[in-house]
């Protein structure tokens, strides 16, 4: 699978909000891991990188 251009810079973003993240889900009895976390990076990644475009698009459109 390809990868975005920007995605090393969305998984900073979210790794920066990761710690919040997990003391929300522990509250509900959830233990976040990396290794749980995974799945539902590659899905972040994949919509960060389609809102990106989205955002790039219209802005171009703009011009």
């Amino acid at each position: 699978m390809e990868q975005h251009p920007k995605a090393m810079e969305f998984m900073q973003a979210a790794m920066k909000y990761f710690p919040e993240a997990q003391a929300q889900l522990e509250k509900t009895g959830i233990e976040l891991t990396m290794e749980r976390i995974q799945p539902m990076m590659e899905l972040f990644l994949k919509v960060m990188g389609d809102a990106y475009d989205m955002g790039r698009e219209d802005a171009l459109k703009e011009k």
